[in-house]
C-alpha cells in the first residue's frame, strides 16, 4: 500500500475547518495538521502577491488522492487551490497501519 502526504493552503481558519472536516468525516484522511500562520508570495493576473495563509498537512492512501483533490476543491474558496501530493516512502509500521485502518 502506498501512502501520501497531501499538503493544502487555505485563506483563513474558517476554510481550513470547512475543508478538514469534509475530508476527515468522509474518511478520505486520517489526520490533518493545521499550521495556522503563513505567508505566501506567488504569482496571479500577471503580478506578484502576498497573503496570510493556513498551510493544511493531510495523511492519506494514496488511492485517495483524487476524492480528496474533488472534496477540497467543492470546498476550497480559491479558483486554483494548492493540493499537492508527496509520496511517503518509509514511515512508522505502526503509523502507517493507523492511517490506513482509519480511512476508506
Amino acid at each position: 500500500m502506498q501512502y501520501i502526504t497531501v499538503v493544502i493552503t487555505s485563506p483563513d481558519k474558517e476554510a481550513s475547518k470547512k475543508i478538514t472536516d469534509c475530508l476527515l468525516k468522509n474518511k478520505l484522511v486520517s489526520c490533518v495538521s493545521i499550521i495556522p500562520a503563513i505567508k505566501s508570495v506567488y504569482w496571479w493576473n500577471n503580478k506578484i502577491n502576498r497573503a496570510k495563509e493556513q498551510m493544511l498537512i493531510c495523511k492519506s492512501k494514496k488511492t485517495n488522492f483524487k476524492k480528496i483533490t474533488d472534496a477540497v476543491k467543492k470546498n476550497h474558496p480559491y479558483k486554483v487551490p494548492e493540493i499537492v501530493c508527496f509520496e511517503i516512502k518509509d514511515g512508522s509500521k505502526d503509523y502507517l497501519e493507523w492511517i490506513k485502518n482509519t480511512v476508506l
